[in-house]
């Protein structure tokens, strides 16, 4: 696989400064004590003064919405404050490729409506993981994986409304195969 000409295999380190990943739980990579510290975290290698990068932490949380829970403990954030705080983390750095895997599992409607808001908004490619059909009908593009292998990649609307005929009617994907409960 390539990322912008680099093989991910050989070239993961240049990989992972264009590509920034959220992780379906928020608090697998929420790592510092407090809110500003964890976007500190992120800003270490491209803001090197730390009063520059206190002040550039709190512009992000800001921007997300979490500037009043700056020296909060990332702990007792709700869970679509953590996910809101993971991602201000990974865009800090201003990644060309943001990975979402699952990033509204868990959460409630009005939370996972900001999330997905978030990301769909994003000027970076969003590679999104997901189960959320509703999510991904707001999509551009969706690919339908069934046994591991890409069956269908057409619009999101076509592709999510052959997903749910599959599973719910039964009727094939176009590959032939039908998406059965338990089924990635």
């Amino acid at each position: 696989m390539l990322v912008d000409g680099l093989d991910v295999a050989r070239q993961g380190s240049a990989v992972r400064r264009k590509v920034g990943f959220c992780f379906t739980d928020p608090s697998a990579q929420l790592v510092m004590p407090t809110c500003v510290e964890d976007v500190e975290l992120s800003l270490r290698r491209s803001v090197r003064d730390p009063r520059a990068r206190r002040a550039r932490a709190l512009e992000i949380l800001d921007h997300f919405g979490l500037a009043a829970r700056a020296d909060q403990s990332v702990h007792t954030l709700s869970g679509g404050q953590r996910q809101m705080l993971a991602l201000a983390g990974v865009l800090a750095v201003e990644p060309d490729v943001v990975v979402a895997d699952e990033p509204t599992t868990l959460l409630d409607l009005a939370n996972s409506r900001l999330v997905g808001d978030t990301l769909l908004g994003l000027e970076q490619m969003l590679v999104l993981l997901t189960h959320d059909l509703d999510l991904a009908r707001r999509c551009d593009r969706a690919l339908v994986v069934t046994g591991g292998r890409v069956v269908l990649d057409a619009p999101a609307p076509e592709a999510v409304d052959a997903y749910v005929a599959s599973v719910v009617d039964g009727v094939p994907l176009p590959s032939g195969h039908t998406a059965g409960p338990g089924t990635p």
